[in-house]
């Protein structure tokens, strides 16, 4: 694919992703109501100017690249990092004051399950499994909001407990495929599994995805995050300066803060997705080391399904106030390399 500026006019040339395919062309002029509120580069291969980087910044459109794993590569253009003074030093006394840390974590993570029991209602079938699953939730719910957590480890180990019980609720959720015969599929395609990965053993992480659902996870996730990367530096937060996941060895601490809420919106996306369509062995590659692969097509759907969930704002000094949907410009297609 290709990205150029040619007479002011930016001039998107849509990459190849399968056969039988006509190449797309995109036309976006300066200041134009249709032009796209992002662009998302699913992996692929190309090319873009330096002059495209500016024409992004001048148009505030940002945009960002996925690779096939579900990570975010980089993120470019769009509105510049413009530090908050207030707002960084919230961040800063925050992560170093005990207390305030825990009542932020407390609250980022109650919202999260809060949202996960929405979820399980909603998108999951009735089981055993969800009746432990909620129950587990709503106690958890109760001790961080009532103040009970003893320090941000109690926090971390309150929501890892809840959440091997919400991801068990999913276990067994049929899938439905067709053309079987045609491309064939693993046995444990057939339903939702595990959320970690079967390649590492005990080491086992959710990265690297060995089942379809978690790749598009991964994929939905990277999407969701990147949203919440660009509007964290656009209201002047540092998105390195983490409160929570202070330790982390990226460039994304804040951000992976902030997206804990989000998580359970996207899973209930991907749950209502694959609830309603057929899927074909087609759709996924297993590559030579097992782990699965989304095809570009379903990608630019999962990325669509993802962009189109509920974001997070922010306010004051810091921390969340509430959800609010995300409204996608008409000309804010996703563009698959």
């Amino acid at each position: 694919m290709s990205l150029n500026i040619d007479r002011g006019r930016l001039i998107v040339r849509d990459g190849l992703t399968h056969y039988p395919q006509e190449r797309r062309t995109f036309e976006y002029f300066k200041g134009a109501v249709d032009r796209p509120a992002r662009i998302i580069i699913l992996d692929g291969s190309g090319s873009l100017s330096f002059d495209v980087i500016n024409w992004l910044s001048e148009q505030s459109i940002p945009l960002f690249r996925v690779d096939w794993q579900g990570d975010i590569v980089s993120v470019i253009g769009g509105s510049s990092f413009a530090q908050n003074a207030d707002r960084v030093r919230w961040q800063v006394e925050t992560r170093h004051d005990p207390e305030r840390r825990l009542e932020f974590c407390s609250r980022l993570i109650a919202e999260k399950l809060q949202n996960s029991l929405q979820t399980m209602v909603t998108c999951v079938p009735d089981s055993r499994s969800r009746q432990v699953a909620i129950a587990r939730a709503e106690g958890a719910i109760s001790k961080l909001r009532g103040g009970h957590a003893r320090d941000v480890d109690d926090v971390r180990t309150t929501e890892a407990w809840s959440a091997a019980a919400y991801f068990q609720s999913w276990a067994g959720t049929p899938i439905n495929w067709k053309s079987k015969w045609k491309h064939p599929i693993p046995d444990h395609w057939l339903q939702v599994g595990s959320r970690r990965s079967s390649k590492g053993g005990r080491f086992a992480t959710n990265r690297n995805a060995t089942h379809p659902i978690n790749a598009m996870l991964n994929y939905a996730y990277a999407v969701a995050r990147s949203e919440i990367h660009i509007q964290t530096v656009a209201d002047g937060y540092d998105p390195c300066r983490g409160v929570m996941h202070h330790d982390r060895d990226d460039t994304q601490a804040f951000v992976y803060d902030l997206i804990e809420p989000r998580r359970p919106l996207v899973d209930a996306a991907v749950l209502s997705f694959i609830q309603t369509r057929e899927f074909t062995g087609a759709d996924f590659a297993l590559r030579e080391n097992g782990i699965c692969r989304i095809a570009p097509q379903l990608a630019r759907t999962v990325a669509n399904i993802a962009a189109t969930s509920r974001s997070l704002i922010f306010c004051g000094r810091g921390g969340l106030t509430s959800a609010v949907d995300v409204k996608v410009s008409a000309g804010g297609g996703l563009l698959s390399g």
